[in-house]
């Protein structure tokens, strides 16, 4: 599981360059002044996907910290310190095992009675932005796509 996500957080950080150098690329390529609408946007989409793309590594950073330092202590280690809800340390006990949720980011302690619950690993900000920047970008990007700018000739 370690090993799956440091191949998939170098893939969030490629991806966000790739995102801003198709932006600013296709702006240089075209030039600041002869940029038309469609050139703006298409920059502006490929920036706000890599915005999402940096805010998922983001969250990714945290869930493989707290992957390796389960694995660090071991299951077996009672509890989990990921696990330890505030104020709900009896919870904390039960916990034998833990899940890995990758979209959307979360890090799911699971107890002995058979159920689970998510822990706080992952900042509460972090999926849903992950979402409505996502979201955004597709929507700008295919709005463009199916609206192409009119020809003035």
């Amino acid at each position: 599981m370690v090993l799956l996500l440091l191949l998939i957080f170098p893939g969030g950080l490629i991806a966000a360059f790739a995102f801003t150098g198709y932006a600013f690329g296709s702006l240089g390529r075209v030039g600041l002044r002869a940029a038309d609408r469609t050139v703006w946007l298409r920059g502006a989409a490929a920036l706000v996907a890599a915005v999402a793309s940096l805010l998922y590594t983001w969250g990714l950073l945290h869930l493989v910290g707290a992957v390796v330092e389960a694995a660090e202590d071991g299951t077996e280690s009672a509890p989990l310190s990921d696990c330890v809800p505030s104020g709900q340390e009896e919870r904390a006990s039960t916990v034998v095992d833990y899940t890995v949720s990758y979209v959307p980011l979360r890090f799911v302690c699971e107890t002995s009675d058979g159920g689970s619950y998510t822990s706080d690993t992952v900042p509460d900000y972090v999926n849903p932005g992950v979402l409505v920047l996502g979201l955004t970008a597709a929507g700008v990007a295919l709005t463009i796509r199916k609206y192409p700018p009119r020809s003035t000739v």
